[in-house]
Formats: C-alpha cells, sequence, structure tokens
C-alpha cells in the first residue's frame, strides 16, 4: 500500500473525502517527524511508539575496496509496535471494526423505546454428581 492508497483508505473509513485525508495524514507524518527529530516519543496508544535512538561510532569496511573506514556517530528513528497491533498482525486479537459514519447516522430513523418487561427468574442451579472414574485413572497414572 502506497500513501495515496492510504489516503483512500481513510477517506473511506473516516467518511472524508481524499482530500482530507490526504491531508491529515500529512500533518500526522510531518507531526511524527518533528517530534522524533528533537528527541520527544511520540506515542499512539494501540498502534506504536515513534523513538530516536542513537548508534554509535564503529568501523566499517568499504564494501568496493576492502578497506577499513570510521563510520561517525548517527541518530535514526525507530518504531516499537504496541501490544495492540502485534496481536491484529499476529491474529491473536481482533481488529476495530471502523466507526460508522456521521451522514447515514444521520439518516437512520429513530427507534422506539421497548416496553420494560419483568425480570426473568433464574433457575436453582443443579450440582452435578463428581464423576469417580476420573479419580480412578488418575490414581492409576500415579501408582506407575
Amino acid at each position: 500500500m502506497n500513501k495515496t492508497q492510504l489516503a483512500d483508505a481513510i477517506a473511506k473509513s473516516a467518511g472524508l473525502n481524499h482530500s482530507q485525508a490526504a491531508a491529515a495524514l500529512d500533518a500526522f507524518i510531518d507531526t511524527v517527524q518533528s517530534e522524533v527529530k528533537k528527541g520527544q516519543k511520540v506515542t499512539v496508544p494501540g498502534f506504536g511508539t515513534f523513538i530516536r535512538t542513537r548508534r554509535k561510532a564503529r568501523m566499517g569496511r568499504n564494501p568496493q575496496t576492502g578497506t577499513a573506514i570510521k563510520i561517525a556517530a548517527s541518530y535514526a528513528p525507530s518504531f516499537k509496535a504496541g501490544a495492540t497491533f502485534k496481536g491484529i498482525v499476529s491474529g491473536k486479537a481482533a481488529a476495530k471494526k471502523a466507526p460508522a459514519k456521521k451522514a447515514a447516522a444521520k439518516k437512520a430513523a429513530p427507534k422506539k423505546a421497548a416496553a420494560k418487561k419483568a425480570p426473568a427468574k433464574k433457575a436453582a442451579a443443579k450440582k452435578a454428581p463428581a464423576k469417580k472414574a476420573a479419580a480412578k485413572k488418575s490414581a492409576a497414572k500415579k501408582r506407575r
């Protein structure tokens, strides 16, 4: 997915036009970049954290000549995914559904209040007798 496709998906999900979604996406990217450049941490709950990490100076090799070169210390952006995002990607958690569009909510007719019913009585819980066969099996396993 490229930036244009992402803006289209945001527009569809949020009920915006493409230019509004693209402007919001650009504003998000610019804000994250400027804050991380300053050394600030940008956290989006449920998504992840953008941070600036420091790379130490080190020795490297020129791949063409094989000579040793000194690589200066530098800063690099880093992203750490949040637990919710990791769960969605791994398939352990369900993704949140997009919020309903405002236009569709306005068109929907208001529902009539349902008549209140008397609360149903709870039936007495029955206890099932404990199975003795399971106890015999576990005792047999212990003897082996």
